[in-house]
């Protein structure tokens, strides 16, 4: 596929006016400007080549959701399509999303309408260990083929939720010290089961399944993944981290914008949202459109997420505009749902960014995605269109 004359944003540093994106069989050749097509280039007139005159529009890499349950947590039937949590135990590290995910939800296709290309998806915030998240494409039929990462991130979760739907039950956890001590419970017989194995006190078929599930977690293969609103929690998840010397995510950080300077100093990058729904419970009392731009200040990288379907997928690029009215860089707004994004799910070689060798995933849309009067006209993964805007 060859696409011509658009406003090139490669998200890698380098914007062309006018420019061009070559693909060849699903990653992307080459990006330039159209005076170096225009003398011929390394580009060879090809039959064979879709060619896509875009006449201006902007052209990105596809956009990505680093946080979201499309897949797992159906919009409109209830329980009956809602396998987010497991709420029978409060720390499940063996249970994997890809088991559960389904990819004939709806909620797919409008990721893809609105030029999105991969997300992040896995388990919800009930448990204190809810299980493993995974990094995939939006398009296909047949989940094994659409993943890109898997397992991807080790979820965990501090504050409200696990207090609240175990403590009701008189079941621990019923308080946040509670909470914290059960991770660090988990952790520690992780480290010893860890230690174990690699001095080889742990035998071929002597494995403990849910323990392994961890192994990835302490090499820093993957991160935690810290469903976080409160500043203490973020602090408290923050503490344990660094006491395990474990990478992870701060996911949601609401009140990131009050503990700025603290997150930074953490090195632990932020994925920030839903900004675009109610106050519902008292730990998100500060929910604002600020935090991105107050963290974005203080150096945290960060990223921007629906939380679908607490707010709606589609309505990605609409968060991240919010986000910039609010405080956030134009640029660092298109970062949080492309680069910056890829970067944290730990996918960054393969998306996020126009770059030779990089997966083919485009966006093109008739302006800035993050303008509501914008529509997406192309939506292109792996270097076939799979979405293309007709006028009615």
């Amino acid at each position: 596929m060859l696409i011509i004359n658009g406003k090139i944003l490669t998200m890698a540093g380098k914007e062309y006016e006018n420019g061009y994106v070559h693909t060849a069989d699903g990653k992307i050749i080459s990006t330039g400007d159209m005076r170096e097509f225009s003398v011929g280039s390394s580009i060879q007139d090809d039959s064979r080549e879709e060619i896509l005159d875009v006449d201006g529009a902007w052209v990105m890499p596809g956009l990505i959701d680093a946080h979201c349950h499309v897949g797992i947590s159906e919009e409109k039937w209830g329980v009956v399509t809602d396998d987010c949590n497991e709420m029978t135990s409060p720390v499940t590290p063996h249970l994997r999303a890809l088991d559960a995910v389904n990819p004939m939800d709806p909620a797919f296709h409008d990721a893809i309408r609105a030029g999105i290309t991969s997300l992040m998806t896995g388990p919800g915030s009930s448990n204190v260990v809810g299980g493993q998240s995974l990094y995939m494409k939006v398009q296909g039929r047949c989940l094994d083929r659409m993943i890109l990462k898997a397992p991807a991130a080790m979820k965990t979760a501090f504050g409200e939720n696990p207090k609240m739907d175990y403590g009701q039950k008189d079941r621990m956890p019923g308080s946040r010290m509670a909470i914290a001590g059960m991770l660090r419970e988990e952790l520690y017989k992780a480290c010893c089961y860890q230690e174990k194995k690699n001095s080889g006190r742990i035998g071929v078929g002597e494995e403990d399944f849910r323990m392994e599930c961890w192994l990835p977690v302490l090499r820093k293969e993957i991160p935690l993944k810290a469903h976080v609103h409160r500043a203490d929690d973020i602090l408290t998840a923050i503490r344990i981290a660094k006491e395990f010397d474990l990478d992870m995510t701060l996911d949601h950080c609401t009140e990131g914008h009050l503990i700025a300077d603290e997150i930074a100093q953490s090195g632990f990058p932020a994925i920030v949202g839903p900004d675009l729904t109610s106050r519902s419970k008292i730990e998100i009392k500060n929910l604002s459109f600020k935090t991105a731009g107050v963290l974005e200040r203080a150096g945290v990288r960060t990223a921007i997420m629906t939380d679908h379907p607490v707010s709606l997928i589609q309505y990605l690029p609409l968060c991240a505009g919010l986000c910039v009215r609010q405080g956030l860089s134009l640029e660092g707004g298109l970062k949080a749902i492309t680069i910056h994004a890829a970067q944290i799910c730990g996918a960054a070689h393969r998306t996020g960014s126009l770059e030779p060798g990089k997966d083919a995933d485009i966006a093109i849309f008739s302006g800035n995605p993050m303008e509501t009067s914008t529509r997406t006209s192309y939506t292109i993964i792996d270097g076939s269109v799979v979405y293309r805007h007709r006028q009615q």
